[in-house]
């Protein structure tokens, strides 16, 4: 729930003007900045639509094992009628053998014969018009198993639909982490400038009593006002760099809104991790490249099988039935028939040879890739493990520093109320300790973003919150 509160920030001007400004300011935690940047997101719209096409792609595959019905109709125009001519010779002709070889030289007969042999007999099959209304069931029987591993392969699209969105939420998660905690890391370098400055501030009053009294020189008084000038100038800096960082999330986050953004989940470390070698195990199983590569090459085995399944004979079901028939009588075509019959490709130019070469070289391919990935993955993981335990070496460095130089400020401060130190050792003091806390900020920043890369590289981007719930937060380097 987004919670609204006004806070007021008092900054102290070098003639001692005073200027009250009044942000209206929106909390927002992690988590709801992930809910935000999720929400609206085009990439995983995309991608949730890439699953659902591979879906309808299964259910379309799956459609094959169900019969196929089609109606059909037609209107034929003949340029002459469908008929049976048969010359009644070859009917007259063996009757006057017959005859001449009973009654030799019979005359009478014969000629009837010869007339009657003359004609042809014309028996009409189909007129000229014709039209018909059919449906026809066709329903495969056996496809040598191609039915089988084509599912297989719409099934594997769908899983690599859904790890496509799994990276792609990854993406956005690397993206929402580096720009939340760059906004957090902004807000407490501006926290820890305006300290040093408003500090320095109430240095240089000082020195300007001190140098009234007589107790400091003139140079004392002006490199006390060169360095909070100096402070001023940089504090202004990160407050424009805290601006174009908090528009840049805003539009991350899809928030058209003129009030700051305020977040509350704080920059963390933990005080250890998993061993390189735990995060390097879950490689092979879980990083998003890896699962890619098994679908696919489950995919390309299923398309090696698919092309030997050429050479098998495809066996169907096959039904016809006339709805209505003019021109064409049944006794000469039924109006129904079923049957079964198999088509056998013997021979077709050595393409299913070639199809079958392919789908191994694929293969071949992808084992070469998924070696290659596996040793990118590698690669990345020791590289963020390494810039891991570098943040930790810096943080556990830079924690000594702070206490030795909140020490060395405090014993200053006193000694210069009481003359025993000059205004330059104060400065610097106060000018090591602003440092040291960002760095160490900087240090916490580069550990939050190196920890959601490497788990991201590993598959498991969703326990950073369980990372971040157990960290250390940036406010033990302000309470030492």
């Amino acid at each position: 729930m987004l919670k609204y509160l006004i806070t007021g920030s008092i900054t102290l001007l070098l003639c001692s003007n005073t200027l009250l400004a009044q942000d209206t300011k929106i909390e927002l935690t992690l988590e709801q900045s992930m809910q935000l940047a999720h929400t609206g997101n085009k990439s995983l719209k995309i991608a949730n639509k890439e699953i659902e096409w591979a879906k309808y792609e299964h259910q379309r595959i799956n459609s094959f094992w169900l019969p196929t019905i089609t109606t059909t109709g037609a209107y034929i125009h003949m340029s002459n009628n469908i008929e049976v001519r048969q010359p009644l010779s070859d009917y007259t002709n063996p009757a006057k053998d017959y005859i001449q070889s009973i009654y030799p030289g019979e005359q009478l007969v014969t000629s009837v014969l010869d007339k009657i042999g003359s004609q042809n007999l014309i028996v009409p099959l189909a007129p000229q018009n014709l039209a018909t209304i059919d449906a026809n069931l066709t329903l495969p029987l056996y496809t040598g198993g191609k039915r089988i591993y084509a599912g297989n392969i719409s099934k594997q699209m769908i899983s690599a639909a859904k790890v496509n969105k799994e990276q792609i939420d990854a993406g956005v998660q690397i993206l929402l982490v580096e720009n939340y905690f760059g906004l957090r890391l902004g807000n407490r370098i501006v926290d820890v400038k305006e300290k040093a400055y408003e500090s320095l501030s109430m240095h240089y009053q000082n020195a300007l009593k001190l140098e009234e009294n007589g107790m400091i020189n003139k140079a004392e008084r002006l490199f006390v006002q060169v360095n909070l000038d100096e402070a001023k100038r940089e504090l202004e800096a990160a407050r424009k760099d805290l601006n174009m960082t908090q528009k840049s999330f805003k539009v991350l986050i899809k928030m058209e809104t003129e009030d700051n953004i305020s977040p509350v989940s704080s920059l963390f470390i933990n005080d250890s991790i998993p061993s390189l070698s735990y995060f390097k195990g879950l490689i092979e199983d879980n990083s998003y490249a890896s699962k890619q590569m098994k679908i696919q090459k489950d995919i390309a085995k299923n398309q090696l099988k698919i092309a030997n399944a050429a050479y098998i004979p495809e066996i169907a079901l096959i039904g016809k039935q006339t709805f209505f028939a003019h021109g064409i009588e049944s006794n000469l075509l039924p109006r129904t028939f079923i049957g079964a019959g198999f088509t056998w490709n013997i021979f077709d130019g050595l393409n299913r040879e070639k199809k079958i070469k392919q789908a191994r070289v694929t293969q071949q391919i992808l084992d070469i890739e998924n070696e290659k990935v596996l040793d990118d993955n590698e690669l990345a993981v020791d590289k963020l493990y390494n810039q891991i335990q570098n943040a930790l070496d810096n943080i556990a460095t830079l924690n000594t520093t702070i206490e030795m130089s909140k020490e060395l400020l405090r014993i200053r401060k006193v000694a210069f109320k009481e003359g025993m130190a000059t205004s330059t050792e104060v400065v610097d003091a106060e000018v090591m300790l602003s440092k040291v806390e960002i760095a160490s900020l900087m240090a916490y920043y580069e550990y939050d973003v190196a920890l959601i890369n490497l788990l991201s590289v590993c598959g498991i981007p969703q326990s950073f919150d369980q990372y971040c719930n157990n960290g250390k937060t940036e406010q033990y380097i302000f309470n030492r």
